[in-house]
C-alpha cells in the first residue's frame, strides 16, 4: 500500500507540473505534440485534440513535447515554441513550477482547515509519568515503579514526556540523577542509561540512550491537540507555511553551496518514499502536508538556473531579452549538455545519499569486505 500511494502521489505531482506547461503552451498557440508521464519505453498512449498522451515505463518524471522546441529543427510554423515571443516562452516555462506552488498552497489550506495533530502541544499534555517498566532495564534496576512522576534529571525540571526522552537520549554522563514523585513524596535515584538500537523512519538502526520506561497510554482524546484555523484563517496560514518552506529551502541550498551544511541532507525519491510511508502511519492530514512540502520543493528545485531545469530555460530567455537576441546555437547546445551532465551527477549523488540514509551502502560495504 505505501508503494502504491507513493507512486500515485509522485504521478500526481508530475502531471500537475507538466499540465502547467501544457495548458499554457496551448493558450499561447503552441502545438503540443506529446504529454508523457514517465521516461523510457512507451507502455501505451492515445491521441486527443492533436496531442499524444502516453505512459512510459520509468515513472520518475515526465515531459511535454512542443512543436519546434529545438531551435535547429524549427520549420518556421507559427504554432512552434521558438516562433513565440520571449515573454510567452517564459510564461510557458514558468507555469510548471507555479502550478506546483498552487497545489502546495491548496494542500496546506486543507490541512489547516481539517485540522492536524500538533505534535509539540500534544507532547506537552502527556505528563512524565511512568506507565511501564521493561524487564531487566536500568529503570527496573534503579527501583523505579509504575506511577512514578519524573520531576527532574540532573537538576533540570521535566514538564512533559518528550522533554524526558530528549534529555535521556542526548545525555552524555555515565549516571543520571532522577528526582521522582511517589505517593506525594519526593525521592532521588541514580540510573545508568543503556544504549539500544532504534529504527528511524528510513529503516536504519541508530544507537540511542534509554532507561527502559514507557509513558502512560493516552486514553482520552482530549490529550491529543488538533489545531484548526477555519476557512479564512487557513487561507492566511497556508500562505505563511508556503513562504516559510520556500525560505527555508533556499536557505538550505545556499548553506549547502557554501559548505555550511552537508549536501547529503538533500533527499531524493527513495527518501521521499520512506517519508510518505511514515506519514501514512500518522494520518491523512499529515500525508497531505507532506504532499504540499514535496510539491513546493519540486517547484523550488525546478526554478534553479540550470539547464535542463525550468529555471535554466528562464535564465537563457532572460539573457536573450537583455542581449536582444538568443545565444548562438553552438553555445546553447554546449550549455544544455553541461547542465544536463550536472543534473545527472546531482541525481547520482542524491541516489547515493538516499541509499546511505537507508543503510544500503553499509550493507554493500559489509558484503564487499566479506
Amino acid at each position: 500500500m505505501p508503494l502504491i500511494v507513493f507512486i500515485f502521489i509522485l504521478s500526481l505531482l508530475i502531471v500537475v507540473h507538466e499540465w502547467g506547461h501544457f495548458i499554457t503552451a496551448r493558450k499561447c498557440g503552441v502545438k503540443v505534440e506529446q504529454f508523457a508521464l514517465g521516461f523510457g519505453p512507451k507502455l501505451f498512449g492515445w491521441v486527443y485534440d492533436g496531442t499524444e498522451f502516453c505512459l512510459c515505463a520509468i515513472p520518475l518524471g515526465g515531459f511535454v513535447k512542443m512543436a519546434g522546441d529545438e531551435r535547429d529543427k524549427c520549420s518556421g510554423s507559427s504554432d512552434e515554441y521558438f516562433a513565440k515571443s520571449a515573454g510567452k516562452r517564459a510564461l510557458i516555462i514558468l507555469m510548471g513550477p507555479v502550478v506546483n506552488l498552487i497545489l502546495a498552497y491548496v494542500c496546506f489550506w486543507f490541512v489547516f482547515m481539517i485540522g492536524y495533530v500538533d505534535m509539540d502541544l500534544s507532547s506537552q499534555k502527556v505528563p512524565p509519568v511512568v506507565g511501564e517498566i521493561l524487564e531487566h532495564s536500568p529503570a527496573q534496576q534503579a527501583g523505579l515503579k509504575m506511577g512514578d512522576r519524573i520531576l527532574s534529571i540532573n537538576g533540570q525540571p521535566i514538564e512533559h514526556w518528550s522533554q524526558l526522552q530528549d534529555l535521556i537520549s542526548n545525555s552524555t554522563a555515565n549516571r543520571l540523577s532522577l528526582t521522582l514523585e511517589r505517593s506525594k513524596h519526593e525521592i532521588s535515584v541514580s540510573i545508568t542509561p543503556e544504549e539500544s538500537n532504534q529504527q528511524d523512519i528510513f529503516g536504519r538502526m541508530h544507537k540511542k540512550r534509554l532507561i527502559g520506561v514507557k509513558q502512560v497510554p493516552i486514553k482520552d482524546a482530549k490529550d491529543i491537540v488538533i489545531t484548526r484555523y477555519g476557512f479564512f484563517g487557513s487561507f492566511i496560514k497556508a500562505g505563511e507555511e508556503l513562504a516559510n518552506i520556500t525560505i527555508k529551502t533556499y536557505e538550505a541550498l545556499y548553506e549547502m553551496a557554501i559548505g555550511a551544511r552537508s549536501p547529503k541532507e538533500a533527499m531524493g525519491i527513495i527518501g521521499m518514499f520512506f517519508v510518505i510511508k511514515f506519514a501514512l502511519t500518522i494520518g491523512f492530514s499529515f500525508v497531505l502536508h507532506i504532499v504540499g512540502i514535496i510539491s513546493a520543493s519540486l517547484a523550488i528545485f525546478n526554478l534553479l538556473p540550470v539547464i535542463p531545469l525550468d529555471g535554466g530555460h528562464l535564465f537563457l530567455i532572460g539573457l536573450e531579452k537583455i542581449r536582444g537576441k538568443a545565444l548562438s546555437l553552438k553555445t546553447d547546445q554546449f550549455i544544455s549538455k553541461a547542465g544536463f551532465t550536472m543534473i545527472i551527477m546531482l541525481a547520482l549523488f542524491v541516489f547515493y545519499s538516499d541509499f546511505e540514509r537507508i543503510g544500503l551502502i553499509d550493507k554493500i560495504r559489509e558484503v564487499i569486505h566479506v
